[in-house]
């Protein structure tokens, strides 16, 4: 079997955030790169926030994905710059959010949050501090229903 960046990658696709879990660590911008030198492969992560308490649970799970794959050769580097940004998360994972009930960052407008379960954007802000730390707690003012909206950092 070739190891190579793509195959890493792509076995990399089920480690999901523990907070988030219909979400890859690929799609959400954490898996910052891949790195093969000399048989020696260093997985490149950086949280979504500074003591985001999701990471050591990411690496174990990088650790048990790769292990399970016979991949033992590797080391996970957690670098803290640049800093995350939800730039780096991907279309695709802006939108698996969305079906999970997460409205996904609007960095064009953070004053219009689209409630991810009816679509108004007649919503307010209920609180800064949401599920988590990266996260706002937003209601919707048609369907009434509370719903977390993923902050832009």
């Amino acid at each position: 079997m070739v190891i190579d960046q793509d195959h890493i990658k792509q076995l990399l696709e089920e480690v999901t955030d523990p907070e988030i879990p219909v979400i890859s660590i690929r799609d959400l911008g954490i898996l910052r790169d891949v790195r093969i030198e000399n048989d020696q492969i260093e997985i490149i992560i950086t949280p979504t926030y500074s003591g985001c308490p999701a990471m050591l649970e990411i690496e174990k799970n990088i650790n048990n994905t790769l292990k399970k794959n016979d991949i033992e050769n590797f080391k996970i580097t957690t670098v803290l710059s640049p800093p995350w940004t939800t730039d780096w998360m991907s279309e695709e994972g802006k939108q698996k959010l969305k079906e999970y009930g997460i409205a996904p960052p609007n960095p064009s407008n953070e004053e219009d949050i689209q409630c991810p379960n009816c679509g108004s954007h007649n919503t307010s802000l209920v609180s800064q501090f949401g599920s988590t730390a990266c996260k706002s707690l937003f209601k919707c003012n048609d369907c009434l229903e509370p719903f977390d909206y993923f902050k832009c950092h």
